[in-house]
């Protein structure tokens, strides 16, 4: 079964910086059909930022300028870079296959930024 699994979340105070990560198995791996998303406590899950086909990248405007979106096809991973964190990043971040429906997530990992 596919399965994805985030790591790197934890708690850092604001302005901190941390690296998360998705490594996908059991299913065909793109960079290009993964999305990082986030949900914080009583709010909708939001989309945070993907890489398209083109090797262009989206951002919401929340984070644009302090996070950065990499993978590596070779090691079926997606990162997520967070620098200057701010507490209002604080969320369970989440990484999601939209290659195909339904789309696949991963369990979440937790990111608490304190000012």
């Amino acid at each position: 079964q596919v399965q994805l699994v985030e790591s790197g979340g934890g708690m850092v105070q604001a302005g901190g910086s941390l690296r998360l990560s998705c490594a996908a198995s059991g299913s065909i791996f793109s960079i290009y059909g993964m999305r990082w998303y986030r949900q914080a406590p009583g709010k909708q899950r939001d989309l945070v930022a993907f890489i398209t086909s083109g090797g262009g990248t989206y951002y919401a405007n929340s984070v644009k300028g302090r996070f950065t979106i990499s993978g590596d096809n070779t090691k079926n991973t997606l990162y997520l870079q967070m620098n200057d964190l701010k507490p209002e990043d604080t969320a369970v971040y989440y990484c999601a296959d939209v290659s195909r429906a339904p789309t696949r997530w991963g369990q979440g990992t937790q990111v608490t930024v304190s000012s």
